[in-house]
């Protein structure tokens, strides 16, 4: 297959949460080899660092994104180093699964504080950058299990709710600024992650009777989407919530 070049996209400066692994590091790839200039920050430093050597020009920083001062310095200091930051993809998060009879205020606490508060606060962080800039792009990776609500992970589910709305309210607010805010709500991706805690040939044979394409979705499919959205090709969508999830039926 041959998939889409977005020439409005080089030079652009991204910034990546969460960019290390998974769908994050396949964000991080794909705007680099669409020729953006890109920064992202992770909890994990090796596999950060490990990415960002293999990515000429691409900026990196360990950082604990539910610490609200070190996430802006680091997006402060990341414009400094390549340039205003004119696309932003919110994309961390921790799915890990647990009993909402069992869940405590502590855990709630910190549940939405790595699913839902680091999207909020990097968004006002970039915002007066994008708006001297003319414009940007904020892409909110969400889930559709903010649509379809399974149990055993409700910090999860409701963070993710919450980043539906958050990418609406902000778009409309926004919008005078020509700062587009979207969310993206991919389905099952398969992840290292999901292959090493929960993809089963049973859970696969399951998942795909839920859905109209049997394909595997691929941390690719998803960073396909976010590129259009962070295009100037998208450049009169905003508010909106794009769902890649192979046609969940």
């Amino acid at each position: 297959m041959a998939f889409a070049s977005y020439p409005s996209l080089r030079d652009k400066v991204v910034f990546v949460t969460g960019g290390a692994s998974g769908i994050g590091a396949t964000f991080v790839s794909e705007f680099h080899a669409q020729g953006s200039k890109v920064a992202f920050v992770d909890l994990s430093e090796d596999e950060g660092r490990a990415l960002s050597g293999k990515l000429a020009g691409s900026w990196f920083r360990r950082c604990d994104v539910t610490d609200a001062f070190a996430l802006q310095s680091a997006i402060r200091d990341a414009a400094e180093a390549l340039g205003p930051i004119t696309v932003l993809i919110n994309n961390v998060a921790n799915d890990t699964r647990h009993d909402a009879a069992s869940v405590t205020p502590e855990q709630w606490r910190k549940a939405l504080a790595v699913n839902l508060d680091p999207a909020m606060v990097a968004s006002v962080a970039v915002y007066p950058m994008m708006k001297q800039a003319g414009g940007g792009s904020i892409v909110n990776v969400s889930s559709i299990n903010a649509i379809w609500g399974p149990g055993h992970m409700p910090a999860y589910v409701a963070a993710k709710g919450a980043i539906n709305s958050l990418s609406k309210g902000l778009g409309r607010e926004w919008g005078p600024d020509r700062i587009r805010v979207n969310a993206l709500s991919p389905g099952w991706v398969i992840t290292p992650r999901q292959l090493e805690l929960w993809l089963t040939p049973e859970a696969e044979a399951e998942w795909s009777k839920l859905v109209a394409l049997k394909d595997r979705l691929m941390p690719e499919d998803i960073a396909r989407m976010a590129m259009f959205l962070a295009a100037d090709d998208s450049r009169m969508i905003t508010g909106q919530n794009f769902i890649v999830d192979a046609g969940r039926l």
